[in-house]
This record gives C-alpha cells, sequence and structure tokens, in this order.
C-alpha cells in the first residue's frame, strides 16, 4: 500500500523508498502491554541540548537501549549510556528486522508526557547513522502527528498520524532531503512512546 499523506492544499505520496508504514504493526493489546511495561520500567532521562547558543532542556524523556558499546549521541554531541537490550525489546526489534529484512542495533525510547511534549524539526543525519540511515518507529500511546516538510521548501509540510502500535519505517534519502518533528498537540493527550 503507498503511503499518503494529506494536507489542506493538496495530495502527496511519499514513495515507498523513502517510507514504509504499516498502521496496525503490534495489536492494540500488544502496544497497550508494551507500553504500560516500559512506563514502568525504563530509566528515563531528560536531557540538555544547545539550540541557537543556549542550553534548553529537551521538552520529552529519553532512554537508549542497544548492541554493548553502542552509545547515543545527539546532534550537539551529549552522549547517554546504553542500556542493555531488554527481552521485550530484542523481540520487538527481532520481529521488526525479521519481517522488513533490516538490522537495528540500538532504540531511543522518547516519552511524550503530555501534549506540551514535542520534538523539534531535525534531521537524523549524522555520520554515524551513515549515509542513508534506516530508522524504524514505534507509536505507543495515543495518537500524535509526525510532520514531515522538505529540507529546502518549508512551505510544503505534510502530516501523518501515528495511531497506537502503528510502525513507520524512514529510509533511502528521506534524511538527506526531508525534516520531521513531533509538534506540540493542541489536544490533551499523556503517555505516548515513540
Amino acid at each position: 500500500m503507498q503511503l499518503s499523506l494529506f494536507d489542506t492544499e493538496e495530495f502527496y505520496e511519499f514513495p515507498k523508498d523513502l517510507l514504509e508504514y504499516r498502521e496496525n504493526f503490534l495489536s492494540r493489546e500488544e502496544a497497550d502491554r508494551l507500553k504500560n511495561h516500559l512506563l514502568q520500567t525504563v530509566s528515563w532521562e531528560q536531557r540538555t541540548q544547545k539550540m541557537y547558543d543556549k542550553t534548553v532542556i529537551t521538552p520529552r524523556l529519553t532512554a537508549w537501549y542497544g548492541d554493548n558499546k553502542k552509545s547515543y549521541e545527539s546532534a550537539d554531541r551529549n552522549t547517554s549510556s546504553t542500556n542493555p537490550w531488554t527481552s521485550e525489546l530484542l523481540a520487538l526489534k527481532e520481529r521488526i528486522e525479521q519481517e522488513f529484512g533490516y538490522r537495528f542495533n540500538g532504540v531511543l525510547l522518547n516519552h511524550y508526557r503530555d501534549h506540551n511534549d514535542s520534538v523539534a524539526w531535525h534531521r537524523d543525519k549524522e555520520s554515524r547513522y551513515g549515509k542513508r540511515p534506516v530508522i524504524a518507529s514505534i507509536s505507543l500511546g495515543q495518537t500524535r502527528n509526525f510532520d514531515f516538510r522538505k529540507k529546502d521548501h518549508h512551505q510544503s509540510k505534510y502530516s501523518l498520524q501515528l495511531p497506537n502500535g502503528s510502525l513507520l519505517i524512514m529510509k533511502g534519502d528521506l534524511q538527506e532531503n526531508w525534516e520531521h518533528r513531533i509538534a506540540k498537540s493542541t489536544i490533551p493527550m499523556r503517555n505516548v512512546l515513540i
């Protein structure tokens, strides 16, 4: 199925070489069970990062899990230590790898505690990911919008709703030519993990 994104002006289809999307990758029961488990067991951190010569607190909580000796380093060179894979996260990683044929070495968990938590426009294009990184994203909890815009044409914005249990895979030249974000929401919500 071709992924289609809508805005108020036009219809746009992202090519399959940039995105893969499965709305019900996890059943509602699987997604709810995993969300509740992660909320109870993860040691969440609130990080700081540099933005425009200021140090700011990120408006979400994060945790990095992955292969031994793989640390997560953000664009501003902030480094998080790696937590070893839990059996639940490892099983999910292996399920995605088996079904889609990609290999992953870590996961950055993002906990959006309420509608005010967000992540700003960015591209996951640091050299440590390689030239054309493949990034899988599972959404757990209430639906949040995942916004895209062309790197050099900010007027072209598209939004995809990520409901509970959905899987979005970004790949190809997406990180080269597009930015993405999770914006603040006007709808009150809590405990969304992406």
